[in-house]
């Protein structure tokens, strides 16, 4: 989540972050660029109306979001709200970037990690990046109506390509500097 909100070169590491988490900041781009590679996730993409696909990258991530949601139990014991409230608490004891540290109490008392199990919660979520995150007119809000349109496509779409990009992932945790040998 911290890749959201990091911006810029990570080498020299920006002040104030260790080296894991720089570590976890180039997995956040890498699996953004894997994600952006992917047969599945370009299916998505292309799912979306062409009005909407130059901002298809954010919009499918967060459709994702949601199948991730639905699907949590697939792919984790530990239950989502557990999940989500941990990562609240982990993000409530870091000095985190000013953007993220100031939305944190709304995200935490909404509950926006496990409220994405709601297909209208992400509609709602893709409208507030629409109108407070991107600087420029666009056509992000809405979004959610494709969604549910479309629902079982991009389920199907996230079911193939989440096991890839797990993989992907751990492949790069197994590479990483520092990291455990099996």
């Amino acid at each position: 989540m911290l890749g959201d909100f990091v911006k810029g070169p990570l080498l020299p590491a920006p002040p104030g972050l260790s080296a894991a988490v720089v570590r976890g900041l180039v997995l956040h781009r890498r699996i953004d660029s894997f994600a952006d590679a992917h047969a599945a996730f370009r299916r998505s993409r292309q799912r979306l109306s062409a009005g909407r696909r130059r901002y298809g990258g954010v919009i499918i991530d967060m459709f994702y979001d949601h199948f991730l949601a639905v699907h949590w139990r697939r792919f984790s014991e530990q239950p989502l709200a557990a999940f989500a409230a941990g990562v609240y608490l982990l993000l409530g004891q870091r000095s985190l970037p000013e953007r993220l540290a100031r939305i944190l109490p709304t995200m935490r008392r909404e509950d926006w990690l496990a409220g994405y199990l709601e297909a209208a919660a992400v509609g709602r979520a893709i409208d507030r990046i629409a109108v407070h995150r991107v600087s420029r007119r666009n056509t992000m809000a809405g979004a959610g109506s494709e969604l549910a349109g479309g629902y079982g496509d991009f389920e199907s779409d996230f079911l193939e390509f989440f096991p890839a990009v797990t993989a992907f992932a751990e492949q790069f945790r197994r590479a990483a500097p520092g990291a455990a040998s099996s």
